[in-house]
């Protein structure tokens, strides 16, 4: 990829003149980037390819400049970002996708994971609007310190995932996990990892065990405060599907299906996949003693009259 992106430097000096530096990355955000690298630092030689630099050089690169460096921050946003601790690049790749699009919108959380490396924007979507992700995240009520805690939710959320996908009628091939502790946390180590499933699908049991390629980076005693999934390269079901021998056993038997069917009428924890289907949940859900009762869409919940 150097010797390309030497060769286009070259070939444009040739024919109209003009010298150019050259960013070749595997997203925008990181390209516009890489290009600015190839501009500003001599020893890229004019040409920056940013998979090709060691891992300590692109951190060291991502510490060093300013968070108005990323395409699409302008001052009145980095201002807004310094006041919540994020005055670098690298403080904007590592602070947690679901607290980034609490605070600004969905286009400053994708910039944030495509500094990560995941690709989210892409060549037509910022000029339609067109949205092509789902995200299931959720706080914990309590810190969760274990693996398998983290294995837990991880594969909750992946059913909830799957009767999402299916209840829209559409499949994902790119499945990002990521666990994280709260933002003002002494702690600021957020792991994150992106599946490439080998074809878009929605069902639980591919999406669950792609979520679970996050648990190599779990750390056993850190506190995590919140986990979740985000599944990008949404596709409609009815266009995408694989050839019969290259789809699973379980795909044909249509699990997603079934468990979204059982839990419309028996409720969301009647049936799921391992811990996806225990009553009750576990101890790290989020706390919903003071919800509203839902009388119209829950029997268990009817309004009691006494007369």
């Amino acid at each position: 990829m150097t010797d390309l992106g030497r060769t286009v430097r070259s070939e444009v000096r040739r024919l109209i003149g003009v010298t150019v530096c050259v960013g070749i990355a595997p997203n925008r955000t990181l390209s516009k980037l890489a290009n600015r690298c190839a501009k500003k630092l001599d020893v890229f030689g004019g040409v920056c390819v940013w998979p090709a630099t060691r891992p300590e050089w692109r951190e060291r690169l991502m510490r060093s400049l300013p968070v108005s460096e990323v395409w699409g921050i302008a001052s009145r946003l980095e201002q807004r970002l310094r006041t919540l601790g994020i005055e670098s690049i690298w403080d904007l790749a590592a602070a947690d996708p679901t607290f980034i699009r609490k605070q600004f919108n969905v286009t400053v959380m994708r910039t944030a994971l495509e500094l990560r490396g995941v690709a989210c924007i892409g060549p037509e979507e910022d000029r339609t609007g067109k949205t092509d992700q789902l995200i299931v995240s959720r706080s914990f009520s309590e810190k969760v310190t274990t693996v398998n805690g983290i294995r837990q939710a991880l594969s909750i959320y992946a059913q909830q995932m799957a009767s999402r996908l299916t209840r829209h009628h559409q499949v994902g091939k790119t499945l990002v996990a990521f666990a994280g502790a709260a933002h003002f946390a002494e702690q600021k180590y957020y792991p994150q990892v992106t599946a490439r499933l080998p074809f878009p699908t929605a069902d639980p049991v591919e999406l669950t065990r792609a979520a679970h390629q996050l648990l190599p980076y779990i750390q056993d005693g850190s506190r995590y405060a919140r986990a979740g999934l985000m599944m990008v390269d949404l596709l409609p079901a009815d266009v995408h599907l694989p050839l019969e021998p290259f789809r699973a056993p379980h795909e044909d038997a249509g699990i997603a299906g079934i468990i979204d069917s059982v839990q419309k009428k028996a409720g969301k924890e009647a049936l799921g996949l391992g811990w996806g289907g225990m009553r009750p949940g576990p101890s790290w859900q989020m706390k919903r003693e003071m919800l509203t009762k839902r009388a119209t869409t829950h029997w268990d919940e009817l309004v009691t009259v006494r007369a």
